[in-house]
Protein backbone atom coordinates (compact mmCIF):
# COMPACT_ATOMS: atom_id res chain seq x y z
CA UNK A 1 0.00 0.00 0.00
CA UNK A 2 1.95 3.47 -0.90
CA UNK A 3 2.36 5.46 2.16
CA UNK A 4 -0.05 8.50 1.02
CA UNK A 5 -3.25 5.80 1.32
CA UNK A 6 -1.82 4.15 3.91
CA UNK A 7 -2.08 7.55 6.19
CA UNK A 8 -5.54 8.35 4.67
CA UNK A 9 -6.55 5.08 5.73
CA UNK A 10 -4.85 5.39 9.31
CA UNK A 11 -6.16 8.82 10.05
CA UNK A 12 -9.86 7.98 8.82
CA UNK A 13 -9.86 4.96 11.34
CA UNK A 14 -8.42 7.12 14.13
CA UNK A 15 -11.46 9.63 14.16
CA UNK A 16 -13.48 7.15 16.35
CA UNK A 17 -10.58 7.47 18.59
CA UNK A 18 -10.65 11.11 18.70
CA UNK A 19 -14.34 11.51 19.36
CA UNK A 20 -13.58 9.02 22.23
CA UNK A 21 -11.64 11.68 23.74
CA UNK A 22 -13.88 14.39 23.57
CA UNK A 23 -12.52 15.78 20.58
CA UNK A 24 -15.61 15.89 18.66
CA UNK A 25 -14.82 18.41 15.93
CA UNK A 26 -16.30 19.89 12.59
CA UNK A 27 -16.37 17.84 9.82
CA UNK A 28 -17.41 18.76 5.75
CA UNK A 29 -16.27 17.50 2.36
CA UNK A 30 -18.35 15.94 -0.54
CA UNK A 31 -18.65 12.86 -3.10
CA UNK A 32 -18.49 13.70 -6.86
CA UNK A 33 -19.06 11.80 -9.98
CA UNK A 34 -16.96 13.08 -13.03
CA UNK A 35 -16.82 12.06 -16.60
CA UNK A 36 -14.45 13.11 -19.58
CA UNK A 37 -15.21 12.66 -23.14
CA UNK A 38 -12.20 13.56 -25.96
CA UNK A 39 -12.81 14.92 -29.90
CA UNK A 40 -10.97 12.53 -31.51
CA UNK A 41 -9.61 9.15 -31.45
CA UNK A 42 -6.88 8.42 -29.08
CA UNK A 43 -3.12 8.38 -30.70
CA UNK A 44 -2.57 5.08 -29.36
CA UNK A 45 -4.54 1.96 -29.36
CA UNK A 46 -3.63 0.88 -25.78
CA UNK A 47 -5.48 3.90 -24.82
CA UNK A 48 -9.01 4.03 -23.45
CA UNK A 49 -11.93 6.71 -23.68
CA UNK A 50 -14.25 8.20 -22.50
CA UNK A 51 -13.72 7.94 -18.48
CA UNK A 52 -15.65 8.42 -15.64
CA UNK A 53 -14.75 8.57 -11.97
CA UNK A 54 -15.77 8.57 -8.33
CA UNK A 55 -13.98 11.00 -5.86
CA UNK A 56 -14.75 12.30 -2.05
CA UNK A 57 -12.74 14.26 0.32
CA UNK A 58 -13.29 14.08 3.87
CA UNK A 59 -12.26 17.81 5.55
CA UNK A 60 -11.87 17.60 9.74
CA UNK A 61 -10.44 19.90 12.62
CA UNK A 62 -10.85 20.37 16.43
CA UNK A 63 -9.82 23.18 18.25
CA UNK A 64 -8.64 22.49 21.99
CA UNK A 65 -6.71 24.59 24.67
CA UNK A 66 -8.04 27.78 24.16
CA UNK A 67 -8.30 27.46 20.77
CA UNK A 68 -4.26 27.69 21.16
CA UNK A 69 -3.89 24.49 19.44
CA UNK A 70 -5.85 22.47 16.16
CA UNK A 71 -5.77 19.05 14.99
CA UNK A 72 -6.81 18.92 11.01
CA UNK A 73 -6.79 16.52 8.26
CA UNK A 74 -8.07 16.77 4.38
CA UNK A 75 -8.37 13.28 2.63
CA UNK A 76 -9.21 12.82 -0.69
CA UNK A 77 -9.50 9.92 -2.72
CA UNK A 78 -10.68 8.88 -6.51
CA UNK A 79 -11.59 5.53 -8.49
CA UNK A 80 -11.33 6.12 -12.25
CA UNK A 81 -12.52 3.26 -14.66
CA UNK A 82 -9.95 3.87 -17.29
CA UNK A 83 -6.70 4.55 -15.14
CA UNK A 84 -5.53 2.79 -12.61
CA UNK A 85 -2.79 5.69 -11.52
CA UNK A 86 -5.46 8.27 -11.54
CA UNK A 87 -7.27 5.62 -8.91
CA UNK A 88 -5.58 6.80 -6.09
CA UNK A 89 -6.23 8.15 -1.62
CA UNK A 90 -3.81 10.71 -1.21
CA UNK A 91 -3.64 12.69 2.76
CA UNK A 92 -3.58 16.35 1.47
CA UNK A 93 -3.45 17.65 5.07
CA UNK A 94 -2.78 15.89 8.65
CA UNK A 95 -1.45 18.40 10.84
CA UNK A 96 -1.04 19.52 14.62
CA UNK A 97 -0.78 23.58 14.87
CA UNK A 98 -0.24 25.15 18.20
CA UNK A 99 -0.15 29.17 18.72
CA UNK A 100 2.23 31.28 20.42
CA UNK A 101 2.62 34.28 22.08
CA UNK A 102 5.49 35.51 19.26
CA UNK A 103 4.82 32.80 17.03
CA UNK A 104 2.74 29.74 15.51
CA UNK A 105 4.05 26.49 14.78
CA UNK A 106 2.52 23.49 12.28
CA UNK A 107 3.59 20.26 12.45
CA UNK A 108 2.38 17.10 10.03
CA UNK A 109 0.97 17.29 6.23
CA UNK A 110 0.10 20.26 4.61
CA UNK A 111 -0.65 22.48 1.62
CA UNK A 112 1.15 25.97 1.07
CA UNK A 113 0.54 27.87 -1.74
CA UNK A 114 2.62 30.23 -3.23
CA UNK A 115 1.53 32.95 -6.42
CA UNK A 116 -0.41 35.66 -7.78
CA UNK A 117 -0.93 35.08 -11.50
CA UNK A 118 -3.57 33.47 -13.23
CA UNK A 119 -1.65 30.97 -16.11
CA UNK A 120 1.54 29.85 -14.34
CA UNK A 121 2.52 29.32 -10.07
CA UNK A 122 6.10 29.79 -10.87
CA UNK A 123 7.07 30.91 -7.20
CA UNK A 124 4.95 27.86 -6.11
CA UNK A 125 7.34 25.80 -5.17
CA UNK A 126 6.67 23.41 -1.38
CA UNK A 127 4.31 21.23 -2.40
CA UNK A 128 4.08 18.10 -5.17
CA UNK A 129 1.51 18.71 -8.04
CA UNK A 130 -0.91 15.56 -8.57
CA UNK A 131 -0.35 15.17 -12.00
CA UNK A 132 -3.12 12.55 -12.72
CA UNK A 133 -6.39 14.90 -10.88
CA UNK A 134 -5.25 17.47 -13.84
CA UNK A 135 -3.30 18.82 -16.24
CA UNK A 136 -3.82 22.62 -14.98
CA UNK A 137 -0.99 21.95 -12.14
CA UNK A 138 -3.58 23.04 -9.02
CA UNK A 139 -3.81 19.96 -7.45
CA UNK A 140 -1.50 19.50 -5.11
CA UNK A 141 -0.44 16.69 -2.81
CA UNK A 142 0.12 16.86 1.22
CA UNK A 143 3.86 17.75 2.37
CA UNK A 144 5.30 16.23 4.99
CA UNK A 145 6.69 19.31 7.28
CA UNK A 146 7.59 21.31 10.40
CA UNK A 147 6.69 25.03 10.01
CA UNK A 148 7.57 27.92 12.04
CA UNK A 149 5.53 31.27 11.11
CA UNK A 150 5.88 34.27 13.03
CA UNK A 151 4.36 37.80 12.05
CA UNK A 152 6.46 41.47 13.25
CA UNK A 153 6.48 44.43 12.11
CA UNK A 154 8.71 43.86 9.23
CA UNK A 155 6.25 41.28 7.89
CA UNK A 156 5.44 37.51 8.02
CA UNK A 157 8.25 34.94 8.62
CA UNK A 158 8.45 31.54 7.71
CA UNK A 159 10.57 28.91 7.78
CA UNK A 160 9.89 25.12 6.64
CA UNK A 161 11.77 22.06 6.75
CA UNK A 162 10.59 19.10 5.27
CA UNK A 163 12.05 15.74 5.73
CA UNK A 164 10.46 13.48 2.86
CA UNK A 165 10.07 14.16 -1.12
CA UNK A 166 7.01 13.09 -2.52
CA UNK A 167 7.48 11.85 -6.45
CA UNK A 168 4.96 12.99 -9.49
CA UNK A 169 2.33 9.52 -10.63
CA UNK A 170 1.66 9.94 -14.39
CA UNK A 171 -0.98 8.55 -16.40
CA UNK A 172 -1.16 5.17 -16.83
CA UNK A 173 -0.69 3.26 -20.38
CA UNK A 174 -3.72 3.04 -21.19
CA UNK A 175 -5.17 7.00 -20.11
CA UNK A 176 -5.30 9.64 -22.32
CA UNK A 177 -3.01 12.76 -21.71
CA UNK A 178 -0.14 10.89 -21.49
CA UNK A 179 3.19 11.36 -22.66
CA UNK A 180 4.10 9.10 -26.19
CA UNK A 181 6.72 6.96 -24.17
CA UNK A 182 6.34 4.90 -21.40
CA UNK A 183 7.67 6.39 -17.63
CA UNK A 184 9.89 4.67 -16.20
CA UNK A 185 8.80 3.16 -12.72
CA UNK A 186 12.97 3.17 -11.92
CA UNK A 187 13.15 6.72 -10.23
CA UNK A 188 16.63 8.24 -9.82
CA UNK A 189 17.35 11.47 -7.72
CA UNK A 190 20.96 13.30 -7.64
CA UNK A 191 20.83 13.05 -3.46
CA UNK A 192 22.13 9.83 -1.94
CA UNK A 193 19.44 10.47 0.17
CA UNK A 194 16.98 9.52 -2.70
CA UNK A 195 13.07 11.00 -1.25
CA UNK A 196 15.00 11.16 1.86
CA UNK A 197 16.83 14.28 1.22
CA UNK A 198 15.91 17.20 4.24
CA UNK A 199 14.57 20.45 2.00
CA UNK A 200 14.15 23.52 3.52
CA UNK A 201 12.44 26.79 2.72
CA UNK A 202 12.18 30.28 3.86
CA UNK A 203 9.39 33.02 3.11
CA UNK A 204 9.07 36.45 3.90
CA UNK A 205 5.50 38.59 3.17
CA UNK A 206 4.75 42.27 3.24
CA UNK A 207 2.61 44.99 2.14
CA UNK A 208 3.62 48.53 1.18
CA UNK A 209 0.64 51.17 0.69
CA UNK A 210 -0.05 49.28 -2.89
CA UNK A 211 2.07 46.58 -3.12
CA UNK A 212 1.88 42.98 -1.77
CA UNK A 213 6.00 41.68 -1.64
CA UNK A 214 6.81 37.81 -0.75
CA UNK A 215 10.19 36.94 -1.49
CA UNK A 216 11.12 32.85 -0.94
CA UNK A 217 13.89 30.99 -1.47
CA UNK A 218 14.25 26.81 -1.30
CA UNK A 219 17.03 24.55 -1.24
CA UNK A 220 16.35 20.85 -1.89
CA UNK A 221 14.59 18.44 -4.44
CA UNK A 222 12.84 19.61 -7.22
CA UNK A 223 9.43 19.11 -7.24
CA UNK A 224 9.57 18.57 -11.28
CA UNK A 225 11.24 15.46 -12.81
CA UNK A 226 13.65 15.87 -15.82
CA UNK A 227 13.38 13.10 -18.05
CA UNK A 228 15.76 10.99 -19.53
CA UNK A 229 15.65 8.38 -22.24
CA UNK A 230 16.49 4.72 -21.32
CA UNK A 231 16.39 0.68 -22.44
CA UNK A 232 16.61 -0.38 -19.35
CA UNK A 233 13.58 -2.69 -19.86
CA UNK A 234 14.64 -3.64 -23.38
CA UNK A 235 11.91 -1.01 -24.30
CA UNK A 236 12.62 2.78 -24.59
CA UNK A 237 11.04 4.50 -21.63
CA UNK A 238 11.56 7.67 -19.62
CA UNK A 239 13.70 7.61 -16.69
CA UNK A 240 12.64 10.75 -14.59
CA UNK A 241 15.19 12.56 -12.41
CA UNK A 242 14.98 14.80 -9.85
CA UNK A 243 17.60 17.21 -9.43
CA UNK A 244 19.10 19.26 -6.26
CA UNK A 245 18.00 22.68 -6.55
CA UNK A 246 18.51 26.07 -4.91
CA UNK A 247 15.18 28.40 -6.04
CA UNK A 248 14.74 32.23 -5.35
CA UNK A 249 11.44 33.39 -6.07
CA UNK A 250 9.54 36.48 -6.05
CA UNK A 251 5.63 37.44 -6.42
CA UNK A 252 4.67 40.78 -6.37
CA UNK A 253 1.19 42.24 -6.88
CA UNK A 254 -0.33 46.26 -7.25
CA UNK A 255 -3.81 46.77 -6.55
CA UNK A 256 -4.80 49.98 -8.33
CA UNK A 257 -8.37 50.65 -8.21
CA UNK A 258 -9.76 48.09 -10.99
CA UNK A 259 -6.01 47.34 -12.15
CA UNK A 260 -4.09 44.09 -10.68
CA UNK A 261 -0.14 43.96 -11.80
CA UNK A 262 1.09 41.03 -11.55
CA UNK A 263 5.03 39.46 -11.60
CA UNK A 264 6.18 36.20 -10.14
CA UNK A 265 9.84 35.21 -11.34
CA UNK A 266 12.51 32.50 -9.96
CA UNK A 267 16.00 32.30 -10.66
CA UNK A 268 16.97 28.36 -10.07
CA UNK A 269 20.29 27.08 -9.34
CA UNK A 270 20.96 23.45 -10.14
CA UNK A 271 23.72 21.82 -8.96
CA UNK A 272 26.46 20.27 -11.41
CA UNK A 273 24.45 22.60 -14.31
CA UNK A 274 24.09 26.14 -13.80
CA UNK A 275 21.09 28.64 -13.40
CA UNK A 276 18.11 29.49 -15.27
CA UNK A 277 15.59 32.06 -14.86
CA UNK A 278 11.74 32.63 -15.90
CA UNK A 279 8.97 34.89 -15.17
CA UNK A 280 5.61 35.92 -15.72
CA UNK A 281 4.22 39.18 -15.65
CA UNK A 282 0.65 40.60 -16.51
CA UNK A 283 -2.29 42.59 -15.35
CA UNK A 284 -6.14 41.99 -15.00
CA UNK A 285 -8.81 44.43 -15.61
CA UNK A 286 -12.17 44.40 -13.41
CA UNK A 287 -15.17 45.81 -14.49
CA UNK A 288 -17.66 45.72 -12.10
CA UNK A 289 -21.19 46.22 -12.19
CA UNK A 290 -21.39 45.24 -15.76
CA UNK A 291 -24.47 46.65 -17.39
CA UNK A 292 -25.54 47.76 -14.09
CA UNK A 293 -25.85 44.07 -12.87
CA UNK A 294 -24.25 42.44 -9.77
CA UNK A 295 -21.63 40.65 -12.39
CA UNK A 296 -18.22 41.31 -12.35
CA UNK A 297 -15.81 41.15 -15.36
CA UNK A 298 -11.96 40.44 -15.64
CA UNK A 299 -10.06 40.88 -18.23
CA UNK A 300 -6.42 39.07 -17.87
CA UNK A 301 -2.94 39.44 -19.74
CA UNK A 302 -0.05 37.56 -18.91
CA UNK A 303 3.47 37.09 -20.67
CA UNK A 304 5.29 33.88 -19.86
CA UNK A 305 9.20 33.49 -20.10
CA UNK A 306 11.60 30.57 -19.32
CA UNK A 307 15.16 30.14 -20.55
CA UNK A 308 15.46 26.25 -19.80
CA UNK A 309 15.72 24.35 -22.97
CA UNK A 310 16.72 20.70 -23.97
CA UNK A 311 15.27 17.84 -21.26
CA UNK A 312 14.66 21.47 -19.03
CA UNK A 313 12.21 22.88 -21.48
CA UNK A 314 8.65 24.07 -20.30
CA UNK A 315 5.31 24.54 -21.61
CA UNK A 316 5.33 28.61 -21.08
CA UNK A 317 9.17 29.57 -22.56
CA UNK A 318 8.08 32.00 -24.52
CA UNK A 319 3.87 32.82 -24.61
CA UNK A 320 1.25 35.20 -24.24
CA UNK A 321 -2.21 34.23 -22.07
CA UNK A 322 -4.99 36.65 -22.34
CA UNK A 323 -8.59 35.47 -20.74
CA UNK A 324 -11.66 36.61 -19.09
CA UNK A 325 -13.07 36.18 -15.40
CA UNK A 326 -16.85 36.67 -15.53
CA UNK A 327 -18.39 36.68 -12.00
CA UNK A 328 -21.81 36.78 -11.48
CA UNK A 329 -22.26 37.24 -7.98
CA UNK A 330 -25.38 35.43 -7.68
CA UNK A 331 -27.25 32.94 -5.21
CA UNK A 332 -25.79 29.95 -6.92
CA UNK A 333 -21.98 31.27 -6.78
CA UNK A 334 -21.41 30.86 -10.37
CA UNK A 335 -18.20 31.53 -11.90
CA UNK A 336 -16.67 31.50 -15.49
CA UNK A 337 -12.63 31.78 -16.62
CA UNK A 338 -11.61 31.45 -19.71
CA UNK A 339 -8.41 31.54 -20.73
CA UNK A 340 -6.03 31.18 -24.75
CA UNK A 341 -2.12 31.10 -24.76
CA UNK A 342 0.15 31.40 -28.11
CA UNK A 343 3.68 29.93 -28.18
CA UNK A 344 5.43 32.58 -30.28
CA UNK A 345 8.65 29.64 -30.82
CA UNK A 346 6.43 26.77 -31.96
CA UNK A 347 3.07 28.73 -32.89
CA UNK A 348 0.88 26.45 -30.94
CA UNK A 349 -2.23 27.66 -28.99
CA UNK A 350 -3.68 26.50 -26.09
CA UNK A 351 -7.66 27.01 -24.91
CA UNK A 352 -9.12 26.35 -21.62
CA UNK A 353 -12.29 26.91 -20.19
CA UNK A 354 -14.05 26.59 -16.46
CA UNK A 355 -17.41 26.90 -15.33
CA UNK A 356 -18.72 26.22 -11.81
CA UNK A 357 -22.39 27.31 -10.43
CA UNK A 358 -24.47 25.35 -6.87
CA UNK A 359 -27.43 23.73 -8.30
CA UNK A 360 -28.46 23.97 -4.64
CA UNK A 361 -27.01 24.42 -1.29
CA UNK A 362 -25.91 20.83 -1.10
CA UNK A 363 -25.35 20.20 -5.05
CA UNK A 364 -22.73 21.86 -7.38
CA UNK A 365 -21.76 21.27 -10.97
CA UNK A 366 -18.40 21.87 -12.43
CA UNK A 367 -17.71 22.29 -16.44
CA UNK A 368 -13.92 22.51 -18.01
CA UNK A 369 -12.86 21.98 -21.39
CA UNK A 370 -9.44 21.94 -23.05
CA UNK A 371 -8.57 22.67 -26.65
CA UNK A 372 -4.55 22.26 -27.88
CA UNK A 373 -3.56 23.29 -31.04
CA UNK A 374 -0.12 21.84 -31.43
CA UNK A 375 0.92 20.43 -34.83
CA UNK A 376 4.32 20.94 -34.74
CA UNK A 377 6.29 17.77 -34.10
CA UNK A 378 9.07 19.80 -31.94
CA UNK A 379 6.66 21.38 -30.03
CA UNK A 380 6.37 20.83 -26.12
CA UNK A 381 2.69 20.64 -26.38
CA UNK A 382 2.95 18.22 -29.38
CA UNK A 383 2.27 15.29 -27.36
CA UNK A 384 -1.29 16.71 -26.86
CA UNK A 385 -2.28 17.92 -30.18
CA UNK A 386 -5.20 15.25 -30.12
CA UNK A 387 -6.22 15.31 -26.66
CA UNK A 388 -9.13 17.73 -26.78
CA UNK A 389 -11.77 17.14 -24.17
CA UNK A 390 -14.69 18.56 -22.02
CA UNK A 391 -14.87 17.17 -18.54
CA UNK A 392 -18.61 17.29 -16.27
CA UNK A 393 -18.02 17.18 -12.52
CA UNK A 394 -21.64 16.88 -10.14
CA UNK A 395 -20.55 17.04 -6.10
CA UNK A 396 -22.68 16.62 -2.94
CA UNK A 397 -21.12 18.82 -0.08
CA UNK A 398 -22.02 17.62 3.61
Amino acid sequence: MPNSTYWAVASLLALPFFSTLGMAGEFKGYIGAEGRYFFEDAPFDTQEDPSASLSAELEYFHDFASNDQRLAFTAFTRYDSVDDNRTHTDLREAYWWRGFDQFEVYFGLRKIYWGVTESVHLVDVINQTDVVENIDGEDKLGQGMLQLVSQQTYGLIEFFLMPHFREQTFPSENARLRLPIAISDNTMYQSSDGDGHVDFALNWSHYFNIWDVNISHFSGTNRTPIFFPTMETGQLELQPYYSQIDQTGLALQATVDAWLWKLEAISVEEEDYGRNSAAVAGLEYTFFSVFQTNTDLGLIGEYQFDDRVGARQTLSQNDLAIGMRWALNDIDGSEFLAIASHDFDYDTQFFSFELGRRITDDWRIEAEARFFAADNPLAPSYAFDQEDYIQLEIRRYF
